[in-house]
């Protein structure tokens, strides 16, 4: 932790970190207004998230991340940009999932290069499993989104497949998505591309 990640836990953490609690989450208390709700799940240190949040004012974000200099970083770029409509959850989102989120009540999920786990002894460990699509299919609202990203071909592979096979969820075209406007492109990303790496989106829609 840096001393301004810290700061920023200190000063800004009481007010925008939520505690992990096993009871279902009412979002128009927790961000004093009702509006449509997006999730994004392991948002590392943060920096998309902030600018995602600030271009979409009308649209209120939950992030999720365990890693506490994320949390930290993140908070110090809410306060620098003044963010309301952002409220974030340092704890596993597989709990907050089944404990916090209820059914059928987000209007989006963002998932952006989760730890492809390389090794082929460790694909277990992925974030995106069969048990886990599903259940996450259930958060979302009719018509509403989920958007992930990656730049490990052999997990966008896996992902595509998984996605389509969940009765839940309906591909928004066919294969692959364009990065959509409201995912910015990170520096590590750009530096990636300019190597020529690939970068993947998926964007599926809730039936």
């Amino acid at each position: 932790m840096g001393p301004g990640q810290q700061r920023a836990l200190d000063e800004l953490g009481p007010r925008f970190v939520l505690p992990f609690e096993p009871r279902p989450l009412d979002f128009a208390a927790t961000f004093g207004r009702s509006a449509p709700t997006v999730l994004e799940i392991g948002f590392g240190m943060g920096d998309a998230t902030a600018r995602i949040a600030a271009a979409q004012p009308g649209t209120d974000f939950i992030g999720i991340e365990v890693h506490q200099p994320g949390v930290g970083a993140l908070l110090k770029r809410i306060g620098e940009l003044g963010l309301s409509n952002l409220r974030l959850l340092q704890h596993d989102a597989v709990e907050v999932l089944q404990a916090m989120i209820p059914p059928q009540s987000l209007a989006g999920v963002h998932i952006y290069f989760p730890d492809p786990w390389h090794k082929k002894r460790h694909h277990k460990r992925r974030l995106l499993q069969p048990a886990f699509v599903a259940h996450l299919a259930t958060r979302l609202a009719r018509g509403g989104y989920l958007h992930c990203a990656t730049d490990w071909q052999p997990y966008a592979e896996q992902m595509l497949e998984l996605l389509s096979a969940e009765p839940l969820l309906r591909n928004s075209g066919t294969g692959y998505a364009a990065r959509p406007d409201w995912r910015p492109l990170t520096k590590f990303e750009a530096r990636g591309l300019k190597l020529g790496h690939g970068v993947w989106d998926l964007l599926f829609l809730r039936r």
